[in-house]
């Protein structure tokens, strides 16, 4: 995991980014923006979630921690939007 931003981004802030929109059912990723505290652990980089709705301005995501299921609270900063590939049935 990079701890350092490129030095070209260094400081800036996507505000499209920050003000995105997601819907309930969205996959995310969780990707952490090093120029803003974050307030989720650290173990959870790189892991992907399920948005179950919104609370003021952060998104609670439902990630699998380990073995368990775990909501988190994450501002849209540190997500991520991505496509969920459909699962192939070979029952055709």
């Amino acid at each position: 995991m990079s701890k350092r931003k490129k030095i070209r981004t260094r400081g800036k802030l996507q505000l499209s980014k920050y003000f995105q929109k997601l819907e309930k059912g969205d996959f995310v990723a969780v990707v952490r923006e090093p120029s803003i505290k974050s307030s989720f652990p650290e173990r959870l980089q790189g892991r992907t979630g399920l948005v179950e709705g919104k609370k003021g301005k952060v998104y609670v995501v439902k990630i699998k921690d380990l073995a368990k299921e775990k909501t988190f609270l994450i501002e849209p900063i540190h997500l991520k939007k991505i496509k969920q590939i459909e699962k192939y049935d070979d029952k055709e």
